[in-house]
Parts: C-alpha cells; structure tokens; sequence
C-alpha cells in the first residue's frame, strides 16, 4: 500500500509538474498515456496484431507530426507555391518528443513481448516521471519500472538525500549564477533598440 501510495504522488507531482508550464497540453499527455497503455496491454496479450502495433505507431507519429510540423509545412506551401494559407500558431506541447518516442518503444517491446506491464500506474509513472521526461533520455520500460519495485526504493535514505540536494545546489547555482548572467551578453535584451 505504501509503495501505490508513493507511486501515485509521484504520477500526481509528474502531471503537475508538466502542467505547470501549459495546463491546455496536459490532455494531450492524458490522452497519450491511456491510448498507449491500451494498445500495449493488448500487444502484450496473446492475441497480437501487427495491424494494431502499426495503428499504435501511427496515431503516436500523426500527433508528433501535428503539433510539430504543421507550421513548418504551412509556411513552406506558402513559400513554395506563392500561397496565403494561414492557421493559427500551434505551440509545441513540452516534452512531445520525449515521451512520443518512449511509448513507441514501449509498444514495439510489448508486440516483441519484451514487456508485459497491467498495472496502468506503473505505466504512468514510466511516462511522466518528472526528472526523466523533460530532459530525457527516452528509457525503456524494463530500465526504469524495476527500479521502483524495489523495497528501499521508498525508504528515506539519507546518503541518496544529501546527494540528491547537492546535485540540486550545483544545478540552480548554475543557473542562477551561470546561465541567466551569461545570456544578458549572449543575447539582446527585447528592450533594446537598434538605431
């Protein structure tokens, strides 16, 4: 009961994480996981399709193709045949790569009956989990999902804390003291008038 507990937090503290940037893309993530997760426990049935694992691949490579070519290939009609087509600007939904990509696999692995995951929590959180799916890199399923079916995975350990806060310090120092200095000389302000 403990370790479904600490899973679901860490499902819930993933969608609000994500959410946070742009709470209109979280269906999209929704949507995503619940389509995949489907498909997948049918592959990993007995009864496989590879009309189904294309379908799966398909809907997964369509939606990528949608929120990030779309304007690009608009623009380029426009160019190239001398068009005025115009569509409204379709903002890429954070991480769209990162996860499209990892349900692929995961669906290519179950068709190869390299996984076999029922549990739809589990598989959330090998979605969504927060330090892996912003910045990568794409995981496979038997990577990461053993990891948290381990016992001590969900006991405070003081050694994994004081590192866990020590990488934390070195990277907001990077960032605070770094990064956001050096960019005021990399890059113009948006204040700044060119005469």
């Amino acid at each position: 009961m403990c370790r479904s507990a600490a899973i679901l937090w860490l499902v819930a503290a993933s969608l609000f994480f994500y959410a946070w940037w742009n709470p209109v893309y979280l269906w999209l993530l929704i949507f995503s996981i619940a389509f995949n997760y489907t498909v997948g426990v049918i592959l990993c049935s007995k009864n496989k399709s590879k009309l189904l694992l294309i379908i799966g691949i398909s809907v997964n490579i369509l939606l990528l193709t949608y929120f990030k070519y779309t304007n690009f290939l608009v623009d380029n009609i426009n160019e190239v045949f001398n068009k005025n087509y115009n569509i409204a600007y379709i903002a890429l939904p954070l991480a769209i790569s990162f996860f499209t990509f990892q349900q692929i696999a995961y669906l290519v692995g179950a068709y190869r009956s390299k996984v076999h995951e029922y549990n739809f929590l589990h598989y959330s959180l090998f979605v969504v989990f927060f330090p892996q799916l912003i910045a990568g890199p794409i995981v496979y399923h038997k990577e990461m999902l053993p990891q948290f079916e381990k016992n001590e995975t969900f006991v405070p350990n003081i050694s994994n804390i004081s590192m866990g806060v020590t990488i934390f310090i070195i990277g907001l120092f990077k960032k605070v003291v770094l990064a956001d200095e050096i960019s005021n000389y990399s890059s113009p302000s948006p204040y700044t008038q060119v005469s």
